[in-house]
């Protein structure tokens, strides 16, 4: 009893101690936590060029400041409401269509028994993934070209899709579909590899069928990671790829292909309006950041886990 009283009293080694005698560890700790104020804190300083009329030559602080002039500007151009809604459009049907696809194409390749088919599946389904955006958009433009594209000798015309508004986001959403949803489903399956085989064997027993064993075994397993990635997912909801939209982008399908990546690029790399571009830019990071505390409040009400 004495000897435990001593050890309840004994005091801890200090924090110096105990960082002195796993200093390496720190010392390898210390790289990535550099490296994130270096290059994810420190550039945040920049934003004050939202809310300055910056010149290079004046620097941050010798420019004027200007407030909300900037903003008022964007919020007042005869194309803002339109960039918006096609930003939010297109984000919205490509996590409507996007999110749930890998989750299925998981369920679908967890009942494969066969090992080398399974691989096989796998393969053919990731491989898009590794493809670079150029190139998927060089297949696009080849697959929906009027004279000899794949889909129109399948249907049997000679229409150019890609100068089409309606069906600008169609192309995207699909797209992005084929290239990303077999890399999607990996973490699912690796969450489906860690359910206990006892409960599928259990539950053939009692004459569980496939589809039974998927909505009461599969499914629940799933749910804490899908609620995660739909977390993950909203709060880049306003993120529209750039360089797929600016390589599939044509003066007559504007009307849908107009989305705020595409301006804050043309604004502030072509045309070099800093200020403007920074302004636009900072709205769209609020808005994601307002979206992810949302999805996540909704999502934490609707399982009963905070994931933020």
């Amino acid at each position: 009893m004495q000897s435990n009283a001593k050890a309840q009293k004994a005091p801890g080694r200090s924090l110096g101690r105990r960082i002195l005698s796993h200093w390496q560890m720190y010392l390898l700790l210390l790289i990535p936590v550099v490296l994130t104020i270096v290059y994810k804190y420190i550039p945040m300083y920049g934003i004050q060029i939202a809310f300055r009329d910056f010149k290079a030559s004046q620097g941050y602080l010798g420019s004027e400041w200007v407030g909300w002039y900037w903003f008022q500007r964007f919020f007042s151009a005869p194309t803002c409401w339109r960039m918006i809604s096609n930003t939010v459009l297109i984000s919205l049907y490509s996590l409507l269509w996007g999110f749930p696809i890998p989750i299925i194409l998981s369920l679908i390749i967890n009942q494969l028994r066969f090992q080398k088919y399974k691989r096989v599946v796998q393969t053919v389904l990731y491989a898009p993934h590794f493809i670079s955006i150029m190139v998927i958009c060089g297949m696009i433009r080849i697959f929906l070209s009027p004279s000899g594209g794949l889909l129109n000798l399948i249907l049997g015309t000679q229409v150019d899709f890609l100068t089409q508004s309606s069906a600008f986001r169609t192309i995207y959403v699909a797209s992005g579909v084929w290239q990303d949803a077999g890399w999607g489903c990996i973490i699912y399956l690796a969450t489906l590899a860690n359910v206990d085989l006892g409960l599928y064997e259990a539950a053939k027993i009692d004459g569980a069928s496939v589809f039974q064993r998927i909505r009461n075994i599969d499914i629940p397993e799933l749910l804490p990671m899908a609620i995660l990635n739909l977390i993950m997912a909203a709060g880049g909801l306003m993120n529209v790829g750039f360089e797929k939209v600016w390589l599939l982008q044509t003066d007559l399908n504007r009307a849908a292909s107009d989305v705020i990546a595409v301006y804050v690029y043309q604004q502030g790399i072509e045309s070099a309006k800093y200020s403007y571009s920074t302004a636009v830019g900072l709205f769209n990071t609020a808005v994601n950041i307002i979206l992810l505390i949302v999805v996540n409040k909704i999502a934490s009400k609707a399982s009963d886990v905070d994931f933020v």
